[in-house]
């Protein structure tokens, strides 16, 4: 089943930071994601899983969303499931939230993100997210002031 994620991000000066979660079952370092509610939009979901999983908040830059494939563990096959991200730049970052006995976080410059992420499943959004990052710094700093 399609899930939405985000792309949580933030930025000082020139520099671009990733923000990833821990998966539950496995601890490897990945983007926040899940199901969307039937009486949610994809903004509303961004929110939500921003916020259960890295106890973030922000803005959905709704012009840019990727949809790549996510290798995800179930038991003991691996299951490929369509996912949207979203880039979502992070306005604050809570010290409590619902996942945090579940979850650690770690940020990482965009260009170091290669070394964090788990799989190549996020390697080709890491690097779609790095190509249009002059138009999502643009997009963010518009939408920040």
């Amino acid at each position: 089943m399609h899930r939405i994620g985000i792309i949580p991000f933030d930025m000082r000066g020139e520099a671009v930071a990733l923000l990833f979660v821990t998966s539950q079952t496995r601890g490897r370092w990945i983007l926040p994601k899940g199901r969307q509610k039937s009486d949610e939009t994809h903004v509303e979901t961004c929110c939500r899983e921003g916020y259960e999983e890295a106890g973030v908040r922000g803005i959905v830059l709704e012009n840019f969303p990727f949809t790549v494939t996510i290798t995800k563990q179930v038991e003991r096959e691996k299951d490929r499931v369509p996912v949207t991200y979203y880039p979502f730049l992070v306005t604050e970052q809570t010290d409590e939230w619902p996942e945090m006995e579940k979850r650690q976080r770690h940020w990482a410059l965009v260009e170091d993100s290669a070394r964090v992420a788990y799989s190549e499943d996020y390697l080709f959004l890491i690097d779609q997210f790095e190509r249009l990052k002059p138009w999502i710094r643009e997009s963010a700093t518009a939408r920040r002031s």
